[in-house]
């Protein structure tokens, strides 16, 4: 498979959630697409597309066979639907797992189960390794996994559709613009304040597995 371009990437993921997250508003109109897209919470990075850039990813997509015009939707408005299903045969926690990978970018296991939630509740940690182990051991390979970052207890993992991991790269922040300013800036400060940063994504994803916890306790 060609890799994905970020937009690509940006759209595949917004089919994928909204068929699973909003079923009665799926298949998506054009517009509808572009509004997804361009959501301002659960996407990392946040970004602004129109719909030329939207429909050309479509159109790419679908020569990929991974997503294109859905079949007999009751609608003058063509709507599309992603095709994931039908080229890998995933599971749901699999289709979790790659849909918040391809919205949000790199992330550790712990992140990864509070942010698929509302896809698919795993009840433990080891069940979200196991999914990202079987899809790592793909014939090509659709996850890997990051050098551990200095500080953090868990190593990230990434989606291959865009491609390989580039040797020596932080591939979780290269997509990022803000994060390379960072990145290249030699001021102390900037380093303090991305190390902070970290530190409290690393909090808020204990915290969201700390809430499922206790909100199965009433289940």
């Amino acid at each position: 498979m060609d890799p994905l371009t970020n937009i690509e990437v940006r759209v595949l993921g917004s089919l994928i959630e909204k068929d699973i997250a909003t079923p009665d508003y799926y298949p998506l109109s054009l517009n509808a697409l572009v509004n997804a897209c361009n959501q301002k919470n659960n996407r990392d990075p946040v970004i602004t597309l129109d719909e030329d850039s939207v429909a050309h990813a479509l159109a790419t997509l679908q020569e990929k066979r991974l997503a294109g015009p859905a079949s007999g939707a009751d609608s003058r408005v063509t709507k599309y639907e992603h095709r994931l299903q039908e080229v890998f045969n995933f599971d749901r926690r699999e289709t979790a797992i790659l849909c918040v990978l391809l919205l949000r970018g790199p992330q550790t296991p712990g992140e990864l189960r509070g942010r698929t939630e509302r896809m698919y509740r795993f009840e433990a940690l080891d069940d979200v390794i196991s999914t990202l182990d079987r899809l790592s051991q793909r014939q090509p390979s659709l996850v890997a996994i990051l050098p551990r970052q200095p500080g953090r207890k868990e190593s990230r993992y990434m989606q291959l559709f865009s491609g390989d991991v580039p040797p020596a790269v932080d591939v979780a922040r290269a997509s990022s613009p803000a994060s390379d300013q960072v990145r290249s800036s030699t001021d102390p400060r900037f380093a303090h304040l991305e190390n902070e940063v970290l530190e409290l994504r690393r909090e808020v994803a204990e915290m969201q597995q700390q809430l499922a916890a206790f909100r199965k306790q009433f289940e």
